[in-house]
């Protein structure tokens, strides 16, 4: 015997949550189904537990993709704005914290709970804890074969994420639906992940493990002014976060350690200063992080006794720290999952498969991978109702 829908939605993180009760909205009989048994880990973990679910600031610009053009029509027709309308009208209060990131004043199960009840006032069967085993095409739509039942339905989203943080359950399922139905799929990599050091260079920063310093972080004409943090392993923070997006191996990034000053400029102005360069540095950085760079520069004199080139060298080590990482902490520290369905595959209008219009690819799972601070969520909101307003 089987159980039929309009509609089944595998994955029951933000992207499924939305889009289930988005099509339910529109009376559609609608089923989510997950292979984990809790709702939407990501939301729950995300911001500190506050969730960080979007950014005043979304624009096409922080996104990346093989096809940039993909996500403009999603994000136009759902905006932040949108998504705040849904929280102001149950009274779910937020806040903006830095570069435009808004996170809710409680607890991120706000959202969960409130996409959750969204869903069961909307009348959306839930199945948590099933296993999809296969899925066959045919004259009717789709047969899928869990380890408890059957099911039929005539529409198919694919809402499973991507492979970052796996022990939330993360997978490469959806990846393998594509390939099944014989999608590209664009080679993925961890994105927003801690990039790690090797042994030499590590060493050259031992005492500083745990020290934050704001930078200008680039590789090539990409840059990210923000914060940064060395690990045990290498470098993390906001800015090295960001720039991993860019990162492959053997490339190299490039660290303004005074990305709002001058220090050929200001050193000039304190030319006849018996000052040691350790303790002017002081000035900027840590003590230690002072002492840390007078070593690595290799020189720590009074600022009078300075020639023109140990300047340009203090220069070049301030303004143009050249640092090789040697790889990332991967999936399980990777905050989203660059690559995936080739949205050349997708219609931009729909989240539809171009020559298969009854199955749908929606949220991380999709060659669009957001900038840090709220918009892959914004991401998945945006594909997610599109998709849903479209079944």
């Amino acid at each position: 015997m089987q159980n039929k829908y309009d509609v089944v939605i595998i994955g029951a993180g933000a992207a499924g949550l939305m889009c289930a009760h988005t099509a339910a909205a529109r009376n559609k009989k609608v089923a989510l189904l997950d292979h984990s048994n809790k709702l939407a880990e990501k939301i729950r973990i995300s911001g500190g537990g506050r969730c960080n679910f979007t950014n005043i600031n979304t624009s096409p610009s922080q996104y990346i993709s093989n096809n940039p053009a993909f996500c403009i029509s999603p994000l136009s027709r759902y905006t932040p704005n949108h998504f705040c309308e849904l929280l102001d009208k149950y009274n779910i209060t937020y806040h903006e914290k830095t570069l435009g990131q808004l996170f809710c004043d409680g607890k991120s199960e706000q959202i969960i709970d409130l996409l959750d009840f969204l869903c069961k006032q909307n009348n959306v069967v839930r199945k948590m804890g099933v296993k999809v085993e296969q899925i066959e095409q045919n004259s009717s739509g789709f047969c899928l074969i869990t380890d408890t039942e059957i099911i039929q339905t005539e529409v198919l989203v694919i809402a499973s994420g991507g492979l970052s943080i796996p022990y939330i359950g993360a997978s490469g399922f959806g990846y393998a639906i594509a390939k099944q139905f014989k999608l590209n799929i664009v080679p993925t990599k961890p994105a927003l992940v801690p990039l790690t050091l090797g042994v030499e260079q590590l060493e050259s920063f031992a005492n500083l493990s745990g020290t934050s310093f704001f930078s200008r972080t680039s590789i090539g004409r990409t840059s990210f002014t923000e914060n940064s943090l060395i690990t045990h392993r290498g470098l993390s923070g906001p800015a090295i976060l960001q720039i991993s997006s860019y990162w492959d191996k053997d490339m190299a990034i490039t660290l303004d350690l005074l990305p709002t000053d001058d220090i050929c400029y200001l050193l000039e102005m304190n030319r006849k200063s018996n000052k040691l360069l350790n303790n002017f540095l002081h000035q900027f950085f840590s003590e230690k992080f002072a002492l840390s760079l007078c070593d690595l520069i290799g020189i720590n004199k009074s600022i009078s006794q300075l020639s023109n080139k140990e300047i340009a060298k203090i220069k070049q080590t301030i303004h143009g720290l050249t640092i090789t990482p040697n790889g990332t902490l991967g999936y399980k520290k990777a905050e989203v999952t660059k690559g995936g369905v080739d949205t050349r595959e997708l219609s931009s209008k729909t989240m539809a498969v171009k020559n298969n219009s009854n199955l749908f690819f929606i949220g991380e799972v999709v060659d669009v991978t957001g900038h840090l601070g709220g918009y892959n969520f914004q991401w998945a909101w945006a594909s997610a109702v599109v998709c849903g307003n479209s079944i």
